[in-house]
């Protein structure tokens, strides 16, 4: 009997490593995280391990900029906003840091296991 593990933090949108059809699911969700525009490249679509570096360092990029926006938010929104909206605006980007957090590890997972990583349950 086969088994396809995926492990935690998995993206749950993406079937298991070696499951049928698992690189459509992990190509469909990688695009979903991506500019719309990566759609329309065809080496993107064809080499799924060059679309998931691509998920990966585009996930960094946004990453880099929800830090930069903490690191700016209180200073470049205090003359145009309210005190409770600036600090609704860095709540926003801390749940945002957190969230982009867990699509990194998913997205790294799945870079892995479309390079050939594949895992095993453990009790």
């Amino acid at each position: 009997m086969v088994t396809h593990v995926a492990p935690p933090g998995w993206p749950r949108e993406v079937r298991a490593p070696d499951a049928p059809g698992w690189e459509r699911t992990a190509v469909n969700w990688m695009l979903d995280l991506c500019p719309p525009d990566y759609r329309s490249y065809p080496a993107l679509r064809r080499h799924v391990v060059v679309l998931a570096r691509f998920t990966v360092l585009h996930v960094e990029a946004c990453q880099a900029a929800v830090k930069r926006g903490l690191s700016e938010a209180r200073a470049e929104l205090r003359d145009v906003a309210p005190l409770d909206v600036v600090d609704a605006a860095v709540e926003t980007l801390l749940a945002e840091e957190a969230r982009l957090s867990g699509v990194r590890r998913a997205a790294g997972l799945v870079e892995d296991a479309l390079r050939g990583r594949r895992y095993v349950a453990r009790l």
